[in-house]
Formats: structure tokens, C-alpha cells, sequence
């Protein structure tokens, strides 16, 4: 299948492992340069050697979501070395499971940030981007815990539609496919 995607450059969430290793690995199968984001370094590193061995260049990186202030440093970083973000897959993981009653606001912060907030500050700092270039693809992968809340779960799913759904218009004006 060609997607039309060779030469651009993807970030990925999520990349260490599962669905967003995958994803990854496919991108680049199809032509894509490869941003691998994700907490442990060890398994971005695997799945780094995987994309390079699709053919694509890579960039690994180790990159804590919740750090919201690191958001604009790691998107510079990727812009100088493998361009400008074409392809954004936020593909956030979710908190430890643990009671969703009974957590304190710092606790109940920290996952809004990671799942949320993030996947809200990345996709502004591409996104014009993409519209002076007029081409960009967005894909924001959420828990099943969007639709149906995990019961030992404290993650912000009830907010998770806002995330994904509400944002979906907007970057359709300016040429962003979601």
C-alpha cells in the first residue's frame, strides 16, 4: 500500500511498545522519518532499530508526557533533525490502575496532564505547521476507557472525548486530516 507518506516526518507517542510501536514500524515501512517517543528508553531504542530497519531515519526519544514544559524543546529537537512534524500519532498511556475515588488533586493532575493536557499542547505546536505547509495528518488514540470507564481506573476518561472528538473540526480548516 502506498500512503503517499515517504519523506515526511511522523512523531509518535507511545512508542516503546504495543500500538504505538507498531504504528511507528509502519510509517516507516511506508517512507515516513520516525520521531519514536516514549518513557523507557530502553524499549524506544527497540523500536528505533526496528525503524531503521524499515529504511527510515529515526529519532528516539525519551520523553515523560506530563512534562508539559518539555513539550516545545522536544518538538524543535525533531524539526532539526528530521523536520518539520507531518504526522502526529498521539498515543498517550494511561496511570497505573488504582481506585478512581479516593486520589488526591496532585495525583488527579498529574494523569490530566499526562493524557490530556499533552496530547492539547502538542497538537497546537504542530499544527500550524502543517498549515503553512498545507498537508498534515493527526491521529489521537485514546484508552477504551473514553467510551466505557475502567472501574479501577483513576484516569481523566470522562474528559478523554473532549481530547479526541472536540478537537476533530479545527484542524480540518487548515488542511490537517484527523
Amino acid at each position: 500500500m502506498d500512503l503517499g507518506i515517504t519523506g515526511r516526518t511522523a512523531l509518535v507517542l507511545g512508542a516503546g511498545g504495543g500500538l504505538g510501536s507498531a504504528i511507528a514500524v509502519r510509517l516507516a515501512e511506508e517512507g515516513a522519518n520516525v520521531a519514536a517517543a516514549g518513557r523507557t528508553a530502553d524499549k524506544i531504542a527497540e523500536t528505533v532499530k526496528r525503524v531503521q530497519s524499515a529504511g527510515a531515519k529515526a529519532l528516539p526519544l525519551t520523553w515523560d508526557l506530563g512534562d508539559i514544559d518539555s513539550i516545545d524543546g522536544h518538538v524543535s529537537k525533531i524539526e532539526n533533525s528530521l523536520g518539520p512534524v507531518d504526522i502526529l500519532v498521539n498515543n498517550t498511556g494511561g496511570p497505573p490502575p488504582t481506585p478512581a475515588a479516593g486520589q488526591d488533586a496532585a495525583t488527579w493532575r498529574a494523569s490530566f496532564e499526562q493524557m490530556i493536557l499533552s496530547v492539547i499542547v502538542i497538537t497546537d505546536r504542530v499544527l500550524p505547521g502543517m498549515r503553512e505547509r498545507a498537508w498534515g495528518r493527526i491521529l489521537t488514540s485514546t484508552s477504551g476507557g473514553a467510551l466505557s470507564p475502567i472501574p479501577t481506573s483513576r484516569s481523566p476518561t470522562p474528559c478523554a472525548p473532549a481530547c479526541t472528538h472536540g478537537r476533530r473540526r479545527s484542524p480540518m480548516r487548515w488542511a490537517a486530516t484527523v
